[in-house]
């Protein structure tokens, strides 16, 4: 039985299209590709998808500028960027505009089908708006001052190594900070912590804490 909805995957590498199409076919989705973001945005996919995966690196336009253009036209759509040179900048990026998720290559079948089931029921998006930004404010002031700066300094876009220098620690010191926000702060991935820290006003104001 087909899931509902349909997905739509816009990448130039045709062979990581149809093998993301074939894996998305095979566990019940209704699924349609493009090679590029200008032939999705030609399409009636336009307005028919419900959740669209884009790869970020494109020759005639990059995903986040697909993302930006559909957020235009679908201020409503889910939009999923997918890249094998993800960092931490570019997933900062891919919030701000309004991404769902971000996932970089190699990715894990299930986390990819995952993200996809929740941009389709909006579960994820949901969370976060139900948990409100009280609530992100005192997850938040459960961190140590130590672990508040690393966070900070991750949601505004700085790799580990650059987090170890202004901070003066370690990369393995950020490494293990890291993986106390995200726990403390109950982020599945940094996609989710970007998301909470818009929704904290921390990417806006960093000192905003209450």
């Amino acid at each position: 039985m087909t899931t509902e909805g349909s997905v739509v995957v816009v990448d130039d590498d045709a062979a990581a299209r149809k093998s993301l199409q074939f894996l998305l076919a095979m566990a019940g989705f209704n699924v349609s590709s493009h090679e590029s973001g200008p032939a999705f945005l030609q399409s009636r996919d336009l307005q028919s998808c419900r959740c669209l995966i884009a790869d970020v690196r494109m020759p005639e336009m990059t995903g986040l500028e697909l993302l930006q253009r559909v957020k235009q036209e679908r201020p409503d759509l889910s939009v999923i960027i997918i890249t094998g040179h993800g960092d931490v900048p570019l997933a900062v990026e891919a919030m701000k505009s309004g991404a769902a998720d971000f996932i970089e290559k190699p990715f894990d079948n299930d986390r990819l089908l995952d993200a996809v089931k929740g941009a389709l029921s909006r579960d994820s998006d949901r969370d976060i708006r139900e948990q409100g930004r009280a609530e992100i404010v005192e997850r938040f002031n459960t961190l140590s001052p130590r672990e508040q700066e690393v966070m900070l300094s991750l949601v505004r876009g700085n790799p580990n190594k650059v987090v170890a220098y202004e901070l003066g620690i370690s990369v393995r010191t950020v490494e293990i900070h890291r993986a106390h926000v995200m726990t403390k702060m109950q982020a599945g991935s940094l996609a989710n912590l970007v998301r909470m820290a818009l929704v904290g006003g921390y990417l806006e104001d960093p000192h905003a804490q209450t």
